[in-house]
């Protein structure tokens, strides 16, 4: 790793803590400013008990003091501190056992699309305007237009309901193939565009040309110089989606009920569960800046004509 580069990782870096910094203060500022609070739900409950558990959580102290305090504890400890609404557990177990399901369900989802929009994008490229060309087209197109949640309920009526051939839970094994296919299904029908768009300006290039003229084989053409330059802006999108999609999709965590991340992060915004929704965020943050910064440094590896500056 030569000096241009590390100082680059090292720029990155300093940009990746500044953005989850600002994440962090804008979500707290935010959350405590929006009216109401996490106790005004509690049933029949009193003044006195309501200021009782605001001073417990300490949530009556200002809020200058309230927002050092939490930088300080994560930067500490790493604590998020307890859940308001889950009594006795802390904000960093429940996001720990939400992700070991969206972990899951979201790397099996990206890979998978990223793998067959891969091979569906370079297919097409290849047999430009030819029927199987037009039929990825409409097919990916359709994928890329409807949104999740009318596919994930489309897949669950007839595959779970109809068929009766795949559980309707994701809390099983078997339970987590229907949000697996529903989560793959869009970014593997973008997959398939970008690269059958980028495979087909490379395939275009004078590069390209001239390897044919001097004879270089058709495999050592496709796999050797177009598919791996045409891959920088798959590598580009694939990042922040595996980030976004291990981190679990909402819609489709409530549909298959599949005990994740994402679920717990809705309760926790409709409970006003302050410290959940924050170490959600933060870790949402946090995964999406390290993704674009692994992006970013695989596109030296594909292409070491790039530079990194």
């Amino acid at each position: 790793m030569n000096a241009k580069t590390l100082l680059y990782i090292v720029k990155r870096i300093g940009l990746a803590v500044l953005t989850v910094w600002v994440v962090i203060t804008i979500t707290f500022f935010v959350m405590r400013a929006v009216p109401g609070g996490p106790f005004m739900g509690e049933k029949a409950i009193s003044p006195a008990a309501q200021a009782a558990l605001e001073a417990k959580y300490g949530l009556d102290r200002p809020l200058s003091e309230q927002y050092f305090t939490y930088l300080k504890d994560i930067l500490t400890h790493f604590d998020f501190g307890p859940s308001l609404k889950q009594r006795g557990r802390t904000v960093t177990e429940i996001i720990a056992d939400g992700m070991k399901t969206s972990v899951k369900l979201g790397v099996v989802a990206a890979f998978s699309a990223l793998a067959v929009g891969v091979v569906l994008g370079a297919v097409a490229a290849l047999r430009r305007n030819s029927l199987l060309d037009r039929a990825v087209m409409v097919i990916t197109t359709a994928f890329v237009s409807m949104p999740s949640f009318i596919m994930g309920s489309l897949l669950l009526v007839l595959f779970a309901v109809r068929l009766k051939i795949l559980p309707a839970n994701g809390t099983t094994g078997a339970g987590l193939i229907l949000p697996i296919i529903t989560l793959a299904l869009y970014p593997m029908a973008y997959i398939t565009r970008l690269t059958r768009s980028s495979m087909l300006d490379v395939l275009g290039q004078d590069y390209i040309r001239t390897a044919r003229a001097k004879g270089v084989s058709g495999m050592k053409i496709i796999f050797g110089h177009a598919l791996k330059n045409a891959l920088i802006p798959v590598i580009t999108y694939f990042g922040p989606m595996l980030a976004y999609i291990v981190t679990g999709s909402l819609v489709v965590e409530r549909i298959f009920s599949v005990p994740g991340i994402g679920r717990a992060f809705v309760q926790s915004i409709t409970n006003r569960d302050y410290p959940m929704v924050m170490g959600t965020t933060i870790v949402l943050a946090c995964l999406i800046v390290v993704m674009n910064l692994v992006s970013d440094i695989l596109y030296k590896v594909v292409d070491p004509r790039i530079n990194l500056e």
